[in-house]
């Protein structure tokens, strides 16, 4: 069965497959501290702050290699590269501490429908970030390594930085180290008529592995733009910035609860 529009006799035409998902990427992570209330009125009901830390906030550029079980999307790379740039709090359910994806951009239309199926609210946007090499002028992973990022979308240029890495750490940051609490909602076709799908579901990798992480400093700056509103989790105190290489396969969640009329 075709697991994804648009549904065809072969299935050849989906936008995406069915999971599991693999990827390969690198990270660039800046993790900083906004004003709570600007986080708490990001999380609906019945999500509340996170008891320690609620202000902080996880920045995450990625660069991906992505595909189905079979690997094929690997030898035809226009349909397993992409890039991503998304925002992560944390929050509270039931007592028990998740993180949320509350932006993220991506550069391609089959991450647009991962995210639609994952309750992350992808957009389309303009991503960059320095990729490393062992040769010529790009940095290695090393102590003293310069790495830029970018994010636009619209035209506008909504955030940037520069991460300078220092030394290597036990992790890359304590935002989205936690299963994802997202929302998957779709609204009734008759005008008035509500949510037709409304779950707040988790998630998180179903196997995971990863390289050494690095740990340095950041300089970020966000931007207003006139549909996007990144820029109101402004930066007040940050808290360190990070770099790694991953490995991840994404293979399903789990129903926390759902709303059957909205």
């Amino acid at each position: 069965m075709t697991f994804w529009y648009p549904r065809t006799a072969t299935g050849r035409a989906s936008l995406i497959p069915a999971p599991p998902w693999h990827y390969s990427g690198d990270l660039l992570t800046i993790e900083y501290r906004t004003d709570p209330a600007r986080v708490r009125e990001l999380l609906p009901e019945p999500l509340e702050l996170a008891p320690e830390d609620p202000g902080a906030v996880a920045l995450i550029w990625a660069d991906w290699q992505s595909c189905a079980a079979s690997g094929e999307e690997l030898l035809d790379p226009v349909r397993a590269q992409y890039k991503e740039a998304f925002a992560v709090v944390r929050c509270s359910y039931r007592g028990r501490t998740y993180s949320r994806c509350v932006y993220i951009w991506v550069d391609k239309d089959f991450a647009i429908a991962r995210g639609i199926h994952q309750g992350y609210p992808k957009k389309l946007g303009s991503i960059h970030l320095t990729r490393p090499h062992p040769y010529g002028p790009a940095p290695r992973i090393e102590a003293g390594a310069r790495f830029g990022a970018t994010l636009a979308a619209a035209d506008r240029r909504l955030a940037q930085a520069v991460v300078t890495l220092r030394e290597p750490a036990e992790g890359n940051g304590f935002v989205n180290g936690h299963p994802m609490a997202h929302h998957r909602r779709l609204p009734s076709i008759e005008k008035g008529g509500g949510l037709a799908l409304d779950e707040l579901i988790a998630s998180g990798a179903a196997s995971f592995e990863g390289g050494t992480p690095w740990r340095g400093e950041a300089d970020l700056e966000l931007f207003e733009a006139p549909t996007e509103e990144l820029a109101r989790l402004e930066i007040r105190e940050p808290i360190g910035a990070y770099y790694r290489q991953v490995g991840v396969v994404w293979d399903g969640g789990t129903l926390l609860e759902a709303k059957e009329d909205s």
